[in-house]
């Protein structure tokens, strides 16, 4: 009814106020509950337009609604506010145009253009965790929210597999790993060890090395033994200490900041992991074979993760090609001048005069950075695909500053379509205990995480019963669709601007805004109506609707909107929360009226209508957000 009356209004304002009107003017809002109406407008943004008082503004929209509006009643006027009443008829006619239609609230496939949407995109030198899982689960439900608006969507990840991070597990293996009594370093066949796990083991093992080593640097330089070292980091020990002399902790903190990096900077292991960057991007043929081999490892320990998940990819993209194709455009962008050259060999781009500040695009040894594969990544992905319309990264909110730089460089270097390139940034995800470390090894593992909640899953259904007639097999199901339902709903139910707290008990509880809690409705509904042998009819329009009823048609006439404000948003938490709203005005129904004992044939095939819709619209709302919706709980 809303975007009935917001079209009608639209297309009557030349001759209703003597000019057009833009879609944006036309407010509408809940109802309160202790007043008559629907839905209720707002009659202030029509006061200066009809240059009036809001009551009469308010009085002329009234008598031309009523006029004008098929299915309305009559309006009241109250304090620049319009209510609306709707006829009676009204709600079992909408109740019919819903139930005909098995996609409401889903617009026709592919009749939108191309979306891609990148998500996960790991390094290539550590496990998954909670934070790729809200990584992964953010992503997937956006590009299936997209789907539901009727975009073509391309689901992505690029792979990063290149860079100083992928050799500083590389060498932590050729350095720390132990030979067993046939001389083997260990691997994943040998260890039993899955693969990305063993490869994320000898990263942690490099940064505690690489500790060790700046902590015995620093106390060397403390000493005032400054042998072998560089005048700059001379100047900011001695620095450090006028300011420590000064009782400046401002200054403190900065200098001991510097001296830290520059420690770690003047490491052994790190000026070995350089030179091992170096080589690899220069092809050497031991060192590639030894990043194939542990890159392989990793992507078979992935891919199990991401079935675990649910989730899937339709390309995939990998740094190590893309960032050939980035240099060449860091090439062709310093001959433009979009970027220039520094004496010791680097190049840069100076964005001061857009609010930025320089950034670096290659390094003076002439290895790449991650902005110029990201360049290259994009370009190639525009490439692949000629009718792509615009691109979604789902990337944490620490890379605002990397994306806006990125955008804006694609920009400069003439790519039109990096206007429709849109970050997706997300908060960060805290456990009780503090922020998760990958270094220190302080993550919580996402496979680790899906098994829980799966067990935790398993033992609440089956103190619960309700499993009689299910196999095995069928019960292990069962199982996975609860606890990652929780799992996800619970990470997808928060804005995802927002940085949250995990709590993984709380995902699976059957009771409040939880994954389970939904699934539940979703189940109970379908057994009603396998006892009721229900099949859809057309409803008799004469029929007295409980407001209960009314209510729950009048949220599942939202749906649309709902999910078109979803993609707008790229945000899963409208889908989440109008879910639950909807099963929490189910339950209030289904507590106050009689459904399969209904004497009233009319009545009960009605109630069972509207139990299949909104059974029908949990669905495609869970489907959205990546979640399974059990038949039977």
């Amino acid at each position: 009814m809303e975007q009935l009356i917001r079209k009608a209004l639209i297309e009557a304002a030349p001759e209703l106020f003597g000019t057009s009107i833009s879609e944006s003017l036309i407010q509408f809002q809940l109802t309160r509950k202790d007043v008559e109406g629907d839905l209720t407008l707002v009659v202030f943004p029509f006061v200066k337009i009809l240059r009036c008082s809001p009551q009469e503004a308010g009085e002329k929209l009234k008598t031309w609604i009523e006029q004008n509006i098929a299915g309305v009643s009559h309006c009241i006027v109250i304090n620049g506010f319009l209510n609306i009443v709707l006829q009676k008829s009204y709600w079992v006619n909408a109740l019919n145009q819903m139930q005909e239609n098995p996609q409401f609230g889903l617009q026709a496939p592919n009749s939108k253009p191309t979306v891609m949407v990148e998500y996960s995109s790991p390094n290539t030198n550590k496990p998954l965790h909670l934070g790729h899982l809200r990584n992964n689960f953010l992503g997937f439900s956006v590009a299936e929210i997209l789907k539901a608006n009727g975009h073509k969507v391309v689901r992505t990840q690029v792979i990063n597999d290149r860079g100083i991070h992928i050799c500083k597990s590389m060498l932590a293996w050729e350095k720390f790993s132990p030979l067993n009594e046939k001389g083997e370093r260990e691997t994943p066949a040998n260890t039993g060890m899955k693969g990305d796990k063993l490869v994320g083991k000898y990263y942690v093992a490099f940064d505690k090395a690489l500790q060790s080593e700046a902590k015995e640097l620093m106390a060397k330089w403390a000493e005032k033994d400054f042998s072998d070292t560089p005048t700059t980091i001379q100047e900011a020990v001695l620095n450090f200490e006028a300011a420590k002399a000064g009782k400046d902790e401002k200054a403190c903190a900065a200098l001991d900041d510097k001296i830290k990096e520059l420690a770690k900077n003047q490491t052994e292991i790190l000026k070995e992991a350089k030179e091992m960057l170096v080589k690899w991007e220069a092809r050497d043929p031991q060192v590639y074979l030894l990043w194939t081999t542990m890159n392989g490892w990793v992507y078979a320990g992935f891919d199990q993760t991401y079935a675990k998940m649910g989730v899937s990819f339709d390309k995939l993209y990998y740094e190590s090609d893309t960032f050939l194709l980035g240099k060449d455009q860091v090439m062709q962008g310093l001959a433009a001048g979009v970027f220039y050259q520094k004496p010791d060999g680097s190049v840069w781009i100076d964005l001061s005069a857009d609010g930025l500040d320089e950034k670096l695009v290659l390094r003076s040894d002439g290895t790449a950075v991650y902005m110029t594969q990201d360049i290259g990544t994009a370009i190639d992905r525009f490439a692949d695909y000629p009718d792509l319309h615009g691109m979604v990264y789902t990337v944490g909110n620490e890379q605002d500053y990397h994306f806006k730089v990125l955008f804006l460089i694609l920009k400069k270097l003439g790519y039109t379509w990096a206007d429709n390139c849109f970050h997706l940034s997300y908060g960060m995800v805290d456990l009780p205990s503090g922020k998760m470390k990958s270094r220190e090894g302080t993550v919580v593992d996402a496979d680790d995480l899906i098994d829980e909640v799966t067990l935790t899953a398993k033992e609440m259904t089956q103190e619960r019963g309700h499993l009689e007639g299910l196999n095995d097999e069928e019960r292990n199901q069962l199982y996975s669709q609860i606890g990652l339902g929780g799992l996800k709903y619970y990470l997808l139910k928060v804005d995802p601007k927002k940085r949250m707290l995990f709590d993984p008990a709380e995902s699976i509880d059957l009771t409040g805004n939880t994954g389970p809690f939904i699934q539940y409705a979703h189940a109970r509904i379908a057994t009603l109506l396998q006892k009721a042998d229900y099949k859809a009819t057309a409803l008799s329009t004469d029929l007295e609707l409980k407001p209960e009823e009314q209510e729950i048609i009048k949220h599942l006439a939202q749906f649309p909107t709902i999910v078109e404000e979803a993609a707008k948003q790229y945000s899963p938490a409208v889908v989440a929360n109008y879910i639950y709203e909807l099963v929490k005005l189910y339950n209030t129904f289904y507590q106050s009226v009689k459904i399969i004992i209904e004497p009233d044939a009319q009545l009960k095939q009605m109630r069972l209508g509207l139990s299949a819709l909104v059974q029908q619209t949990i669905a495609h709302g869970l489907n959205m957000l990546g979640i399974e919706a059990p038949q039977r709980m």
